[in-house]
């Protein structure tokens, strides 16, 4: 839901908007990919906002990449991810990974449809730890 991003920060509400505007036009695979990008988005922010994105920053000074990134806030013991989040994670990177990357995947409605109440249960979490609810 948009409630749950408003009064965040700008760009987190626009990959937001679109999200819902991809669902809602039936462009399942942009939604998917929109998706990943939220996540890395409020991983990133968490860390930021804990201090610690030394973590999960590559020698080159970029931040590591999706799987690496939920490697990392899997391991992080001060978080107390809940475990349903901690189970989301992997499914809601697996769908935004596969709209875009595999060439013959195309996502469909209840592709995300499944991915829905992870996808809140997780945003919520990473906003409380990236201090933004």
């Amino acid at each position: 839901p948009r409630s749950l991003v408003r009064g965040t920060r700008g760009y987190i509400e626009k990959v937001v908007n679109q999200i819902n505007g991809c669902y809602e036009r039936g462009w399942f695979d942009a939604c998917a990919v929109m998706i990943r990008r939220l996540l890395e988005t409020l991983l990133i922010e968490a860390f930021e906002h804990q201090g610690k994105t030394e973590k999960v920053k590559m020698p080159t000074g970029e931040f590591m990449f999706l799987g690496d990134l939920i490697d990392v806030a899997l391991s992080e013991s001060d978080w107390n991810l809940g475990r349903n989040a901690r189970r989301a994670l992997s499914r809601l990177k697996n769908v935004g990974d596969q709209s875009a990357h595999s060439r013959r995947f195309i996502a469909r409605k209840w592709d995300i449809d499944r991915v829905m109440e992870d996808l809140r249960v997780v945003t919520e979490e990473l906003l409380f730890l990236a201090g933004l609810r």
